[in-house]
């Protein structure tokens, strides 16, 4: 995978996750499908398959570029600017 100016400016080590799942779904009674974890601040935000939307709604309220899977076994990361898998 190719890397994009947005990972050289990532926080090292990655932040450690604010929480355990996504806290805007926890807070309405939703269900998130699946996680991912912003790599600059550690919010959990719930994918783009679930019904809120939660991950790429921290994206545009803040404008942190990348995030990963928070999935057990994956470790993919997403650059939402670039709009891809980096």
């Amino acid at each position: 995978m190719d890397e994009c100016q947005h990972v050289a400016l990532l926080p090292q080590p990655e932040p450690t996750p604010l929480g355990a799942s996504c806290p805007a779904c926890d807070a309405v009674g939703a269900h998130p499908v699946q996680l991912r974890l912003c790599l600059v601040c550690g919010h959990v935000g719930c994918c783009d398959s679930s019904p809120l939307r939660h991950a790429t709604g921290h994206f545009e309220a803040t404008g942190h570029p990348v995030m990963r899977s928070f999935e057990p076994g994956e470790d993919w990361r997403w650059c939402f600017v670039d709009g891809s898998i980096v």
